[in-house]
C-alpha cells in the first residue's frame, strides 16, 4: 500500500501568491529536477535556500582538493548546467526562481570559494557572506533578480552573489589578522 507524498510549493510571484501541489516522487525521480532542487533540499519548507547552499559546502568539500585550473572549469559547467536545470524545473513549476530551487546557491557557493585557503574557518565565512549577498540583494543583484527571467535570470543572481562572497573573502584574506600588532 503506497502513499503518494505530496509537497505544497508556495511562494510569492511579483503579483500574487501561488501555490502549486506536485507529488514529491515527480520531481525526485526526474533527474533534471533532482539537481535543481538540490538533491531534496529544496524541498525544506524552511530556508531552502540555505539548505541547498549546505549541499554546495559538500561540493565544496568534496572539490577543494582541485586545482584552481580544474576547479574553475568544473565550477563553470555547472554554472552552465545551472541554467538549463533551472529553466526547466522554473517551467515545470510554473514559477520564476521558485524556492525549491537551489542549484543556484550550490553553484553560487562554489563560485565564493574561488582560490580561497581551506579550513573550516574559511567555509564558515564564505557560507554566511555568500548567504548574506544572496539575501539581501546588493545592487546589481536585486535588479537582475527581478528582471532577468528563466534559467539564467536564476543563476546569474546567485552567480554574482557568489562573486561578492568571493571579493569579500579575498579582501578578508589580505588584510593583516587582528591579533598581530
Amino acid at each position: 500500500m503506497g502513499h503518494n507524498l505530496t509537497f505544497a510549493f508556495t511562494s510569492f510571484d511579483r503579483n500574487h501568491l501561488m501555490t502549486d501541489v506536485r507529488p514529491m516522487k515527480q520531481l525526485l525521480k526526474h533527474p533534471i529536477h533532482l539537481f535543481s532542487i538540490g538533491f531534496g533540499a529544496g524541498l525544506i519548507p524552511i530556508a531552502p535556500g540555505t539548505a541547498g547552499t549546505l549541499v554546495g559546502v559538500v561540493f565544496y568539500i568534496c572539490l577543494q582538493s582541485l586545482s584552481l585550473s580544474w576547479y574553475l572549469p568544473v565550477v563553470a559547467i555547472l554554472f552552465t548546467l545551472g541554467i538549463w536545470f533551472c529553466g526547466v524545473t522554473a517551467r515545470t513549476l510554473a514559477v520564476h526562481d521558485h524556492p525549491a530551487i537551489v542549484w543556484d546557491e550550490i553553484v553560487g557557493f562554489l563560485i565564493t570559494m574561488i582560490a580561497v585557503p581551506t579550513g573550516w574557518g574559511w567555509v564558515l565565512a564564505g557560507f554566511i557572506l555568500f548567504r548574506l549577498f544572496d539575501i539581501t540583494k546588493p545592487w546589481p543583484i536585486g535588479m537582475i533578480d527581478r528582471r532577468v527571467r528563466g534559467g539564467i535570470g536564476i543563476m546569474l543572481d546567485d552567480l554574482l552573489a557568489g562573486i561578492y562572497g568571493l571579493a569579500s573573502l579575498h579582501l578578508a584574506r589580505s588584510l593583516p589578522p587582528l591579533w598581530e600588532s
